[in-house]
């Protein structure tokens, strides 16, 4: 059932309000904040690619303090296993049965730091829990929370000690984002401030957990028309066609720039998605799934390159 423009406007002030919130904590970067919550109310899971120390495992603890959510960090090392991950289950001699004990994965929100410094065989652990909000492990299958979130960072490939994520996992995040260094009004306001850990740990939520789901399920139920279904569909084609790309976007790319554009809608306070919603959406879903010889900007080359129906 589609979704009345009352519903949507009397969810843009909490939106706000969160944004600003969190606005507080990670100084001059509201593009940045307000993309990650789009991905957030589009039931994506969030890659944030930067150097170290400009903000990426703040703002996924600010996010998960103004959200209402549980949170769990899980330092990504050459030397992580999966077991450390998803959980294991430990023989007790007591009752002489195996009981499970499970991994952080057990979490709403999911902070896996510095992730392409694991190896392949630990990075491929997440791959079921972000795709199918479940973890299979000895034959039994484990549903996790709801709502669940994975927030991701990652250090430049060229730094020592990475290991490339695969494309199967780079697809599974429904956004890339970089924060960049502050500007110097931001940096000044930082270095005199008070200690950030300090503060977010003072911070109230915003929202529960049950208004999360409640924003999520506005945002599906978005209305979204025909000829915006076909604006996607042609930046999908010529994806898959340009000479440029070693390949096109994939058919879930396809399904985060609309749930994306429902939710950057949404935060707007309208009913309805717009093209612009997608263009403003668009470099953040498709940064990371496309590669080539041409492959930088790819956001803007293919808002250049597609015409709106």
């Amino acid at each position: 059932m589609p979704i009345s423009l009352a519903t949507t406007s009397t969810m843009r002030p909490t939106i706000d309000r969160t944004v600003a919130q969190i606005g507080q904590i990670i100084l001059g970067k509201e593009r940045q904040i307000r993309l990650a919550l789009a991905c957030i109310l589009a039931r994506g899971h969030l890659l944030i690619e930067d150097m170290p120390g400009v903000g990426k495992t703040t703002l996924a603890h600010v996010l998960a303090q103004s959200l209402g959510l549980n949170f769990n960090r899980i330092q990504f090392t050459s030397d992580l296993l999966p077991a450390d991950i998803l959980g294991i289950s430990v023989y007790e001699r007591t009752t002489g049965a195996f009981k499970f004990h499970p991994g952080p994965i057990f979490a709403q929100l999911i902070l896996a730091d510095e992730i392409n410094r694991a190896t392949p065989k630990t990075q491929s652990a997440l791959l079921e829990a972000m795709e199918e909000r479940q973890v299979t492990l000895e034959g039994e299958t484990r549903p996790l929370p709801e709502p669940f979130f994975v927030i991701a960072t990652q250090n430049p490939a060229y730094q020592i000690g990475t290991f490339p994520l695969p494309e199967s996992q780079l697809d599974r995040f429904l956004m890339r984002i970089e924060l960049g260094y502050p500007t110097a009004e931001a940096e000044r306001a930082l270095l005199q401030g008070s200690d950030r850990r300090e503060m977010i740990a003072q911070l109230p939520p915003c929202l529960a957990p049950g208004e999360l789901i409640a924003m999520q399920g506005a945002v599906a139920a978005l209305h979204a028309s025909d000829a915006l279904v076909d604006y996607v569909l042609a930046l999908l084609v010529f994806s898959r066609q340009a000479p440029q790309f070693d390949y096109g976007l994939s058919p879930r790319a396809g399904l985060a720039l609309l749930h994306a554009a429902k939710a950057w809608a949404l935060m707007a306070g309208r009913d309805f998605a717009l093209p612009e919603d997608v263009q403003t959406i668009l470099p953040a879903v498709v940064g990371h799934r496309l590669r080539g010889l041409d492959a930088a900007n790819v956001g803007e080359q293919l808002i250049r390159a597609v015409p709106i129906p």
